[in-house]
């Protein structure tokens, strides 16, 4: 039987998919907009769309990580999701602020086991999965993209080496509408999971038959919604950052990371690892601006990025921990 606290739980989900939106979906619209191949509400257009294809037709593997592969579902209570929501919010509202692009997902993931070693100790939390299919991958993902971007671009400047710069941007500003796309598709794939993984913990610690499906359809439409009006309401913080003081960046540029990002985070997707799509632009844009010598690049940016980075996890774990704690002292759990 369901009862109050789970819908509460389900709706405060969806606020943390709107604020991945506000905050962390941008990354989908970053180099476009950075480009100025698009207005932003064009971008934002053209990102809710991939998402949409992305989220409802290719697949469940990270939901199925993010579900099961965190911590034992059949202790992902309402009030544990509740608590581990509430204790990574502080943090994301203090990063997002100071416009340091940070991972939801690590911040979820963080404060989910953290919130679950205070409800039901250590054992609870899968630390095997946590190492090998989310963070081994997620620490892996902008070195990789970094390093593709490299390749790609160095094959992309032997091909088109003798056209002229102006003609070669008014080439690369059509071809960048389609690798936007193709990184929306991929973003969708992997940031609207997570909360669908999420949401199917909480379902089988519940006994929800959901005939079949990870997630009903139903409930992933409603979470592409947050996802989108997100988006579209928010996230300009972050495309400041990482689209006009990371770097500054050409048309064909923003193709050549776009695409680059898109094909790491959609191979990670259909393997199921859950990737920060943000430390995965970052690591590309920085790969291409390198292409054209280190000078492009923006460090004290890059300082601020990889703080943030480093602190997200042992923060946002005290953070859950102390929240379940904290809480479930006040209300007698």
């Amino acid at each position: 039987m369901l009862d109050l606290i789970f819908f509460a739980a389900v709706g405060l989900v969806l606020w943390w998919t709107f604020w991945s939106g506000f905050s962390d979906a941008s990354n989908a619209i970053t180099t476009v907009v950075a480009t100025r191949v698009l207005h932003p509400w064009q971008a934002v257009l053209l990102a809710s769309t991939g998402n949409l294809i992305g989220m409802l037709f290719l697949g469940e593997a990270v939901a199925i990580t993010v579900g099961k592969g965190v911590v034992d579902p059949s202790i992902v209570s309402p009030f544990l999701v509740i608590t581990a929501i509430l204790g990574g919010t502080a943090w994301e509202y203090i990063t997002y602020k100071k416009g340091i692009p940070i991972s939801e997902t690590q911040v979820l993931i963080a404060t989910l086991a953290g919130a679950a070693v205070a409800a039901a100790g250590l054992s609870v939390v899968k630390f095997e999965s946590i190492l090998f299919k989310i963070l081994i991958p997620m620490a892996l993902a902008p070195v990789v993209a970094f390093v593709a971007v490299l390749i790609f671009v160095a094959i992309l400047l032997r091909i088109v080496k003798n056209f002229a710069t102006q003609t070669l941007n008014n080439h690369f500003k059509k071809l960048q509408l389609l690798s936007s796309a193709f990184f929306s598709i991929a973003h969708g794939v992997n940031d609207g999971q997570k909360s669908t993984g999420i949401l199917a913990a909480m379902f089988i610690f519940y006994g929800v038959n959901t005939g079949g499906e990870i997630v009903p359809l139903w409930l992933k439409v409603i979470i592409f919604l947050a996802l989108s009006l997100g988006t579209l309401f928010g996230g300009w913080r972050i495309v400041q950052t990482m689209g006009f003081k990371l770097a500054k960046l050409q048309p064909w540029q923003g193709f050549a990371g776009e695409t680059s990002a898109a094909i790491v985070v959609g191979g990670a997707s259909a393997l199921g690892f859950p990737l920060s799509t943000s430390q995965t632009v970052a690591g590309s844009i920085m790969g291409v601006s390198a292409a054209k010598g280190g000078h492009a690049i923006n460090m004290h940016v890059v300082r601020e990025i990889l703080i943030g980075w480093a602190l997200t996890i042992p923060i946002s774990f005290i953070l859950g921990f102390l929240s379940y704690a904290i809480i479930a002292r006040i209300f007698g759990f």
